[in-house]
């Protein structure tokens, strides 16, 4: 599974109201990944002081057994093939990331849906 940025945040942070317990067995169980695109959507956000992160959470993502993926030429060539549904270029990159891989995507955001992705999402 492919983590979203935001829920990736709510996983560490330990978040029990917006990752729900089922969700959270899921995400411990399963081979997750992170893309390296939301490491760096996390750090130009929290840069520009709009969110904030843990200091050491590229840490703690080796620490919780998440692989990363890097941002690929295939990756970043199938983004000009997406519709126009969703205009933040992180999550087109992830949604890419998420075709060219085959992978479920782990995300709340609701406009994912319209893409020919699997969305992963249980609040409960």
């Amino acid at each position: 599974m492919l983590i979203d940025s935001h829920a990736l945040l709510w996983f560490v942070a330990g978040d029990r109201r917006r990752i729900g317990r089922r969700l959270r067995a899921r995400i411990e169980a399963e081979a997750t990944t992170v893309s390296t695109a939301s490491l760096w959507e996390i750090a130009i956000k929290t840069g520009l002081g709009k969110l904030d992160a843990p200091e050491d959470l590229p840490g703690r993502i080796e620490q919780l057994g998440f692989e990363l993926l890097p941002v690929t030429a295939e990756h970043a060539w199938r983004v000009r093939g997406l519709p126009s549904h969703h205009r933040d270029p992180f999550d087109r990159l992830l949604i890419a990331q998420a075709q060219v891989e085959r992978l479920p995507i782990v995300t709340a955001d609701p406009s994912f849906d319209v893409y020919d992705v699997a969305v992963v999402w249980d609040s409960r």
